[in-house]
């Protein structure tokens, strides 16, 4: 077990209350309706937003323990973090954004190189190197900010809606490399998304959330099965409206 989370957080309309683990190698996509929780739940993975009580272990060590005032600080936790708005700096270049993550940790700079311009080739964004962020597309920002969430080499991966910036040829082909990154590099990643086409593409299990709870969890195609009310609920509602349906 690579990953094992049991977190209370009171948010503004419910109590955010869960409980699970992810393998290595493994991906949780997290999906439901605007406002159950999933977001916050990145944040409170990341550092970013603090659980009133709870527990989170990665890889044996602990980064969160409200009983024994445990409390591991966000730029030493080794997660990559791929955000809704990408929080890119727009002022910097591609390759200067890339190596942000590096630069902080005082990786030397000649191995700073070699490892952006690889994570750059992986994701189609060598001929933007020099350009500045505020001159890219949703889509070359969408994945200027996954570069620089794999560059560091995280211990977990925290993606939010990891390819809806993308066009649909591209969205399949990042899917594919997302999860063959997981699994190649043998960490725990979670995403959270409104597509079901998505989160069955990217996830070894899906996870449903509801209101600050998972109220359901399988593989896609034991969710697929199982056909629950919420599944039926949305494909029938908002799903269809942006043909996330699979």
């Amino acid at each position: 077990m690579m990953l094992d989370v049991a977190l209370h957080r009171n948010l503004r309309d419910f109590p955010l209350e869960v409980e699970f683990c992810v393998e290595k190698g493994e991906t949780l996509v997290l999906i439901g309706e605007n406002g159950s929780g999933k977001s916050s739940l990145l944040l409170l993975l990341s550092g970013l937003l603090l659980p009133d009580s709870g527990k989170i272990v990665l890889n044996k060590q602990v980064l969160f323990d409200n009983f024994n005032t445990i409390q591991v600080p966000v730029e030493e936790r080794n997660i990559g973090v791929v955000f809704q708005n990408y929080a890119i700096f727009p002022h910097m270049t591609v390759f200067e954004n890339v190596a942000f993550g590096l630069r902080r940790r005082k990786v030397p700079a000649s191995e700073v190189r070699v490892r952006v311009e690889e994570y750059l080739s992986l994701l189609s964004l060598e001929s933007l190197s020099g350009v500045r962020a505020n001159q890219l597309s949703g889509g070359e920002r969408q994945r200027t900010a996954l570069a620089r969430a794999l560059v560091i080499e995280p211990a977990l991966l925290l993606l939010d809606e990891p390819v809806s910036a993308l066009d649909a040829v591209a969205q399949e082909r990042m899917r594919s490399e997302l999860r063959s990154y997981v699994r190649n590099a043998d960490i725990p990643c979670i995403a959270v998304t409104h597509s079901f086409r998505d989160a069955f593409a990217l996830g070894d299990r899906v996870g449903v959330m509801e209101r600050g709870r998972i109220v359901q969890t399988g593989t896609p195609q034991e969710l697929m099965e199982i056909g629950s009310e919420f599944l039926h609920h949305f494909f029938n509602g908002s799903s269809q409206k942006g043909n996330n349906h699979p």
